[in-house]
């Protein structure tokens, strides 16, 4: 497991165990609702951790359609490859492209929305400049 997932794992189950201390230590009164609103809370923090991965791989698929269709008007006739890097530490919406005709180059493009694709990340073979690529966008991400 990732140490940021650790780490994000860790802090939610410290607020769990605040709120359930709080719960308990709170007048009878209103000890039963602050209960229910601390397993309410649990609730949504297990949510949020078993659909996260969902969520990312949904819309990662999505970008990628994105970015296929972005490519396919930009470059007609060409052959590329899109991947992407895994693991928490990066950006799961940066996606590397691969072109077929342009071995060795590799394109980072952000894919905000269907209208705002750009290249953030150029990776030239060794001794070649970025602007010396032949899919080479100088463009600004908004």
């Amino acid at each position: 497991m990732h140490p940021i997932t650790v780490i994000e794992m860790l802090m939610s189950a410290a607020l769990i165990f605040l709120l359930f201390v709080t719960a308990f230590l709170l007048p009878a009164k209103i000890r039963r609702l602050s209960i229910i609103a601390a397993s309410s809370a649990t609730v949504l923090i297990l949510l949020f951790f078993a659909l996260r991965p969902f969520w990312i791989d949904y819309h990662v698929s999505r970008k990628t359609e994105q970015l296929n269709h972005y490519l396919e008007r930009k470059y007609p006739g060409q052959e590329w490859k899109i991947s992407r890097r895994i693991g928490r530490q990066y950006n799961p919406y940066h996606l590397m492209v691969e072109f077929e005709n342009e071995k060795g180059w590799t394109y980072t493009y952000s894919v905000v929305d269907e209208k705002n694709i750009c290249q953030s990340v150029w990776t030239p073979p060794e001794g070649r400049l970025p602007n010396q690529g032949e899919h080479f966008e100088r463009n600004e991400c908004e």
